[in-house]
């Protein structure tokens, strides 16, 4: 494979992956801002305690093998060894079955103790039996994802996410809304959380099926397969966990910090002098609401994430360090104009947006976002240079820089949430913490092992000019609208003249060349455009 179908190839994944990403997160939206509106924030409470821990316990189940599935899997068929590449898959479908089953089985019959006796929160568990099935198909599907990843065909994980979404979004809402209305906010916050079982079945069934399409050419392929070395499934196992044990432990930090936040935040409001019931709503705009908000943008990060772990790995395998090299500059570089204007457009308008998606809260839950925002760029870096470090074969570079930022997320959460001017803002300041110090962490080590480079006028400067023009555009361009027709449609309008001015400000200071337009995606219709517009040469 030449070098440029290669950077072509890992700029398309990230885009269709991302494409999907926004899709998926659209219609997410049109699931959360209508469940907030109809569950409350209480509902959202005992929707936000059952997920967090769902998530740690799918993490534990599946987090590691589809990276390390698509890792391995990459690695084969950049040799021509398609064989070795399905017998991995094959090993790690049984895996994956058998810990999704023993997971569900754990979280099912454990979510009495799990709500009650560490949560102090008995209202979530019926939304945690009714999310308990997921964990036997999620690993699943996480199975095949993990496959087509490696072997570089993103457009059957984009269906699969849109197929997954699409149906845990309509069930969802539709059962919130007869569950609401029967039985409250407890069960309300259950049919909800119901949908994502529904969604992951409607997901593997998809991908089962595509799967079986592609057996005519995956026969030939094998039977062409080079270098094929026949290796025991103890053998292979032993190379997916090498990889799978420390991506699986860095995943598991989040999830469990996230636990930690149900016990620590809630307790240590009341301790900041709020009542149960005030510190539950706002437990439910942090987590319910505002980080919904800050994860948006992580969709194309994911995205980038999942394309470059196989790129960067396949370069890895054919001692192509050069192209590593190229295409980690060119992830990072993309992820900061992404998760720059989206930062700093969300502090602009953080009041406002909030607002606009629900109406029904009060403002302060504004300033939660306000405070979040910064964990946009630090996230977003994250995401983009774990798929660096797992495509080099760095997994427990993450791991690390993960364990330190969240013990520092717990001791300044711990500490400042109690006191009553800061209150919930501490656990928000203690997330930027978290991400900020994760973030330092693994691009040091970056640039010490893969010896890259990132030119501070090329990589802060430039863009941070470009977002700061783009901020005081849409500050004072909210202030003037809002006065002649109204707060929510100055805050749309507003959000569109910022997009405008960060795309002229980028092109007319340089921050994005013609070379970097081109390796994009439709790259030569796009530089066409802007020079018909005479807004580059």
């Amino acid at each position: 494979m030449s070098s440029v179908k290669t950077k072509d190839s890992f700029l398309k994944g990230a885009f269709i992956l991302g494409m999907a990403g926004i899709l998926v997160k659209i219609m997410g939206a049109f699931f959360r801002i209508p469940l907030g509106n109809l569950i409350g924030s209480k509902g959202m409470a005992y929707y936000q305690a059952a997920y967090p821990v769902y998530t740690l316990f799918l993490t534990l189940a599946t987090a590691g093998f589809p990276t390390a599935l698509a890792k391995l899997v990459s690695e084969k068929n950049a040799i021509g060894d398609h064989k070795g590449a399905h017998k991995i898959f094959k090993v790690s479908y049984t895996v994956l079955f058998m810990t999704g089953i023993i997971a569900f089985l754990i979280f099912f019959f454990g979510a009495d103790y799990i709500v009650n006796d560490l949560m102090n929160n008995p209202g979530a568990k019926s939304a945690m039996l009714a999310i308990a099935p997921a964990l036997i198909f999620v690993p699943l599907m996480s199975s095949y994802r993990g496959y087509f990843q490696g072997q570089r065909d993103m457009n059957k994980i984009a269906i699969s996410q849109i197929a997954e979404q699409f149906f845990r979004v309509i069930l969802g809402i539709g059962l919130a809304y007869f569950l609401m209305e029967q039985a409250g906010p407890e069960l309300g916050a259950a049919g909800a959380i119901m949908g994502a079982t529904i969604g992951a079945v409607a997901s593997i069934l998809y991908l089962i099926i595509t799967y079986l399409r592609g057996s005519k050419q995956r026969k030939i392929d094998i039977k062409n397969s080079k270098h094929f070395r026949d290796e025991s499934v103890i053998t292979i196992l032993k190379k997916l966990l090498v990889v799978a044990i420390p991506i699986t432990i860095g995943a598991s930090v989040m999830p469990l910090v996230n636990m930690i936040d149900n016990v620590i935040v809630i307790k240590r409001l009341t301790v900041a002098g709020f009542t149960p019931d005030q510190a539950l709503s706002a437990f439910g705009q942090l987590t319910g609401m505002a980080m919904s908000i800050i994860n948006l943008p992580s969709v194309i990060t994911v995205a980038m994430s999942m394309s470059l772990v196989p790129a960067i790995s396949e370069a890895f395998a054919l001692g192509n360090k050069s192209k590593a090299r190229k295409d980690t500059k060119s992830a990072i570089k993309v992820t900061l104009l992404i998760v720059l204007p989206c930062a700093f457009g969300m502090a602009s308008l953080a009041t406002p947006i909030m607002q606009l998606l629900y109406p029904k809260e009060p403002t302060t839950v504004g300033t939660i976002l306000l405070f979040l925002t910064p964990c946009v760029i630090f996230l977003g870096l994250i995401q983009s240079m774990n798929g660096i470090l797992q495509g080099m074969g760095k997994p427990m570079i993450p791991v690390i820089a993960l364990i330190i930022g969240m013990a520092f997320k717990v001791v300044i959460s711990y500490t400042l949430t109690a006191i009553p001017s800061i209150n919930v803002l501490g656990s928000a300041i203690g997330t930027v913490s978290a991400y900020l110090i994760a973030a330092l962490i693994e691009i040091a080590c970056i640039k010490k092992v893969m010896g890259v480079k990132f030119p501070i006028k090329e990589f802060i400067v430039k863009p941070l000019i470009t977002v700061i023009s783009m901020f005081i555009a849409v500050k004072f361009s909210y202030s003037f609208i809002a006065g002649i027709i109204g707060g929510k449609l100055a805050t749309l309008i507003s959000i569109a003249i910022g997009g405008i001015v960060y795309g002229l400000v980028l092109i007319g200071i340089g921050g994005i060349k013609k070379e970097e337009i081109l390796t994009m995606p439709k790259g030569n219709k796009i530089y066409t455009i802007l020079r018909k517009l005479k807004l580059m040469k």
